[in-house]
């Protein structure tokens, strides 16, 4: 019976919260984002000299920004999944609130752009992921943080549970009057308590 509390006991302890659809969806924008690329790179190519000098700078520059933006992305979406580590999963979070879909949306409805039918839904399905994995990540990361935490939680109360605690080479006891401080337990501790 012991064996088997032990086995429960490290079964818990090793839930998986990463999210398969997240995980899903991270992939296959992988395999969308060079089409995309191409689709934009051709279609501002086609229009570049209809378009006034400020609107052909501010597309290069969130052609150039987009890219590198959604590279750091990816890589930090599938390692804050997949790891279970959520500062990476924050940073996947924050920039695509915070820069990608702000670019996105700007590149979708800014009618001074001259966005052709090919641009406009090459961004549309762009932002369905953007969308759907701001969604996803974020019920993830509350997931993922409140795991933590309870697994934080037990470990401190089993910790403090078993009594004796271990600092260095001396031994610290835990007494139930003191607020659960632990304190040296030697020659003095006896006359003092």
């Amino acid at each position: 019976m012991v064996g088997r509390s032990c086995w429960f006991e490290s079964f818990e302890d090793n839930e998986v919260v990463s999210n398969l659809p997240l995980q899903m969806s991270l992939y296959f924008n992988v395999f969308y984002f060079p089409f995309w690329w191409v689709c934009y790179v051709t279609i501002l190519q086609l229009k570049y000299s209809v378009l006034p000098d400020y609107y052909k700078f501010i597309l290069v520059t969130i052609l150039i920004l987009v890219s590198l933006i959604e590279v750091i992305r990816l890589y930090l979406g599938y390692t804050g999944n997949l790891q279970e580590k959520v500062p990476e999963l924050a940073g996947f979070w924050l920039l695509s609130v915070l820069l990608q879909l702000p670019l996105v949306l700007f590149l979708l409805f800014n009618e001074g752009l001259e966005v052709q039918p090919l641009e406009r839904a090459t961004h549309i399905v762009f932002l369905l992921f953007l969308a759907f994995q701001v969604i996803t990540a974020f019920i993830t990361l509350k997931r993922m943080v409140n795991h933590l935490a309870t697994r934080f939680h037990l470990r401190e109360f089993d910790r403090l549970e078993g009594g004796a605690v271990k600092n260095g080479d001396k031994d610290l006891l835990t007494v139930p009057g003191r607020g659960g401080r632990p304190t040296e337990v030697g020659w003095g501790s006896g006359i003092t308590a």
